[in-house]
């Protein structure tokens, strides 16, 4: 019995090829995908060539990146975190999970995998699948809106407005903050509006002035960073009131091009902080209360009882046997492109 996977031989070099299917041992199930979102950020830095893992090895014990042991970073095999399928086999001590059974997690673009029962995370009653491969997205964008510490009333900046940007916006909207978005597409511009933003600005007509202007000259309380783009880390700070908080949850890559720590940031005493839906304590000041497994849980249970509803950010479903298409399309950047899926 052969499996099907995504596979990455080396920069813009994807295809789907066989591989052998696994073996089911004791705690685990075999599921079969049927959707699996395509990352516009971490999984085109891999399909790109520029993500720092591909170059360095990542140390766990000293939680740093360390020059690299191992051996060619390529073929990457399997990458992906936007999985939905349907459980085909379930082991015998496996007790609550069956056949059948609809779920959500992280296992790669793969048309089938073995994964530890706990790790395939049932979907709430009611939801469209589609609308499950946002589990993660939906994580991350949380993840910085907890980082934040958003309070009723609180002027917000959402810097990005692709699938995880948008997904913050609805997100603070529904913490109560007023939510000025800011990108280059007038297109994802528009979704904001229709997610709850107050206001919508060109990010090339100088959102930090329209954030002061927003806010009587005081600035931001908070602004989310989460487009991976250093000048609009730089345009955030800028943006941001005395003393106020900048999240910076994108995926940031090379040199830090544009970010002028020395202007706003040092004079205004901003602080800034990283927020990461991997490991412990994803979100700052929230340990002991805010897992990623609770993080994700929470998204996926606003979704089911109607508060946010990412089905509107879907732009394209393909098959995955074209998958370089798929990945072609995101690389170009056009701004009707949002969350791409391959449907197995």
């Amino acid at each position: 019995m052969s499996n099907w996977v995504v596979s990455l031989a080396g920069p813009r070099h994807v295809r789907l090829e066989p591989c052998p299917a696994d073996r089911l041992g004791p705690g685990q199930v075999r599921v079969r995908t049927r959707y699996s979102g395509i990352s516009a950020g971490t999984e085109l830095t891999l399909y790109r060539g520029s993500n720092p893992r591909l170059r360095k090895d990542w140390d766990a014990g000293s939680r740093m990146f360390v020059p690299r042991q191992a051996g060619p970073a390529y073929p990457v095999v399997g990458f992906g975190y936007e999985e939905v399928g349907e459980i085909v086999e379930a082991a015998p001590d496996v007790a609550d999970r069956r056949p059948g059974q609809l779920v959500w997690g992280i296992w790669g673009h793969r048309a089938e995998a073995v994964l530890p029962a706990a790790a395939a995370h049932p979907l709430p009653p009611g939801i469209d699948p589609l609308a499950a491969v946002f589990a993660r997205p939906g994580a991350i964008a949380l993840t910085a809106v907890l980082a934040g510490d958003l309070h009723l009333g609180d002027w917000v900046g959402v810097f990005g407005q692709g699938v995880i940007g948008l997904l913050g916006t609805r997100l603070a909207v529904l913490s109560g903050a007023r939510v000025v978005a800011v990108d280059r597409m007038p297109g994802r511009l528009a979704h904001a509006t229709g997610l709850g933003a107050r206001r919508v600005v060109d990010a090339a007509e100088s959102p930090a002035a329209a954030l002061r202007t927003a806010t009587g000259g005081r600035g931001a309380d908070v602004c989310l960073e989460l487009s991976g783009s250093y000048p609009a880390l730089h345009e955030a700070i800028r943006a941001t009131a005395h003393a106020g908080r900048v999240v910076a949850a994108g995926f940031y890559q090379g040199y830090a091009h544009g970010l002028e720590l020395g202007e706003e940031f040092h004079h205004n005493r901003i602080q800034l902080v990283a927020a990461q839906v991997s490991g412990p304590d994803p979100a700052p000041g929230t340990a002991g209360r805010w897992s990623g497994t609770r993080i994700a849980d929470t998204f996926m249970d606003l979704v089911a009882e109607g508060s946010v509803d990412p089905l509107p950010l879907v732009s394209h479903v393909v098959d995955a046997g074209a998958v370089a298409d798929a990945l072609a399309l995101l690389d170009r950047g056009d701004g009707d492109v949002l969350q791409v899926v391959l449907r197995f």
